[in-house]
């Protein structure tokens, strides 16, 4: 009830029943889109030329006494009826339109910040995928690590080759110590007899 203290009570009243049906401001919108929408359907046409049918006949062949439009006058109320028509039907049709055009440019908006959202993932996307690139370039791949743990692994096959041919040699050399030792039995150490002697 406070809401508005400088307006008499009456005048708030009288003007209430306006302001609770226009609550909704896009409905003068809605209503026009629907008219314009009907007025462009083939049922309008067919309605309009009954009624234009009918409207003809009956003043051309009702009674003279019955007739409202005299055909001598030319239809001139038909004609107003029709004007009248016309004349609420092109503002209709072009809020209508104005109300299509502004739900156009917003839709363009929209796929306009789509489309910027869009190329700016895009870019981010195709930046970060270009550093894993130089990133991968940095790191060992697959198969060069198992290049370098076969090159490793032979070079250990080679020296435990190696290790294994002189481990040979020296148990070898000692069993021939030992051989010559067992041959002379005595313990000294004397020279073993050479093959060309």
């Amino acid at each position: 009830m406070a809401e508005r203290l400088d307006t008499p009570l009456e005048a708030r009243r009288r003007w209430r029943w306006y302001r609770q049906r226009t609550k909704d401001p896009d409905r003068v919108g809605r209503v026009s889109e629907g008219v314009a929408r009907f007025l462009g359907t083939p049922r309008f046409v067919i309605y309009l030329t009954i009624f234009c049918v009918a409207w003809l006949g009956w003043n051309t062949l009702a009674p003279t006494h019955l007739q409202f439009d005299k055909a001598a006058l030319g239809f001139t109320a038909l004609t107003l009826m029709l004007s009248l028509q016309a004349s609420y039907a092109a503002p209709l049709i072009l809020l209508a339109q104005n109300r299509q055009t502004d739900r156009d440019r917003v839709a363009a908006e929209q796929d306009r910040q789509r489309a910027e959202r869009n190329l700016a993932d895009t870019e981010y996307l195709a930046r970060e995928l270009a550093a894993l690139r130089m990133a991968m370039n940095d790191l060992a791949t697959r198969d060069y690590v198992r290049s370098e743990l076969r090159g490793l692994l032979e070079d250990i096959v080679e020296e435990r080759d190696a290790r294994i041919r002189e481990l040979e040699l020296e148990l070898a050399a000692m069993a021939e110590r030992r051989r010559v030792e067992r041959d002379h039995g005595d313990g000294s150490l004397e020279a073993p007899p050479t093959m060309g002697a």
